[in-house]
C-alpha cells in the first residue's frame, strides 16, 4: 500500500473514532442511546463505558474519553443509561430506586454490544465512572462476559452484590481526598476481590478528588489503556491520545 493511500485509510478511521455512530437498543420499553467509536474492519475488543451520575448532557468529558480508548483500538460504546429513567442526570432522591432498572439496561446494552459485528463477544470491558463504576461492578458480578473492569472512584453497591460473586480482573482508580465516594470505598473493593482471589490493581492519587487532573489523569489513562491491552489483548492501535475522563 502507498503512503498516500495509508495516509488516506488513517484519515479515515480517525474520522470514525472522531465523530461516533449514534446507535439504540431497547431496555424496560424505553429506548436507549449508545454512541459507538471506533474504526471498521475486523472484530476488535468492545468496552462499555458507563458514565457517571451528571449525565451526557453537557459533559463532553465522557466523549472524549470514549474516544482516548478506541484511539488505542477498542470498540467503545457510550451507554446513555439514564435515557431507562427519562433524565439527564442521576438524582439523588431517586437513585436507589432506579439503581436496579440501570443495572438491566447495562445488562441489556452488554447483550446488544455482544451482537455487534464488528465486536469480539468474548474480550469484553467495562469502564465505568463513580456512578457508572458501581454499575459495572453490579453488571460484572454476575456475567462471565465481562472480562475486565475499570472502577474510576466508584462507591460499592452494598447489597448489589453477592457476598460470593467473582468480578472479573479490575483496575481500581481513586483519589485520596475525594469528598463525594469516600476513598474508603476504593479500599472496600479491593477487600472483596481480594477475597475472591481476583487479580486486581489498585491506585490511589495524593491530592485528587472526585476526578483526576494534570498529571494523575494522565496516569490514569495510560494505567487504563495498558490495563485493557492485559485483560482483552492489545488491538491494532490507533494514532493518538486523550484524557478519560476527570469526573463524575
Amino acid at each position: 500500500m502507498t503512503a498516500p493511500a495509508i495516509q488516506a485509510q488513517e484519515l479515515k478511521r480517525d474520522r470514525m473514532i472522531a465523530l461516533p455512530q449514534r446507535l439504540s437498543f431497547a431496555s424496560g420499553g424505553q429506548a436507549i442511546t449508545v454512541e459507538a467509536f471506533g474504526a471498521a474492519g475486523a472484530r476488535r475488543p468492545a468496552v462499555l463505558m458507563l458514565h457517571g451520575a451528571d449525565g451526557l448532557s453537557n459533559n463532553r468529558q465522557y466523549v472524549e474519553g470514549a474516544r482516548a480508548v478506541a484511539a488505542a483500538g477498542y470498540q467503545v460504546y457510550l451507554v446513555h443509561y439514564l435515557d431507562r429513567t427519562g433524565q439527564r442526570r442521576a438524582n439523588f432522591s431517586t437513585l436507589f430506586q432506579n439503581f436496579m432498572p440501570w443495572v438491566e439496561t447495562v445488562q441489556d446494552a452488554l447483550a446488544f454490544v455482544a451482537g455487534r459485528p464488528e465486536v469480539d463477544p468474548s474480550r469484553i470491558g467495562i469502564v465505568g465512572i463513580s456512578l457508572g463504576a458501581a454499575l459495572g461492578m453490579t453488571v460484572a458480578s454476575g456475567d462471565r462476559r465481562v472480562r475486565a473492569l475499570v472502577d474510576y472512584f466508584g462507591p460499592l453497591p452494598q447489597g448489589a452484590i453477592a457476598p460470593d460473586a467473582r468480578l472479573p480482573p479490575t483496575l481500581i482508580l481513586h483519589g485520596a481526598v475525594d469528598p463525594i465516594v469516600p476513598v474508603a470505598n476504593a479500599y472496600a473493593v479491593e477487600g472483596l476481590l481480594k477475597q475472591s482471589g481476583t487479580a486486581y490493581e489498585i491506585q490511589v492519587y495524593p491530592g485528587q478528588g472526585h476526578g483526576f487532573y494534570g498529571a494523575a489523569q494522565a496516569d490514569a489513562t495510560r494505567r487504563v489503556i495498558a490495563f485493557l491491552e492485559r485483560t482483552l489483548g492489545a488491538p491494532r492501535a490507533a494514532t493518538g491520545e486523550a484524557p478519560v475522563p476527570a469526573g463524575g
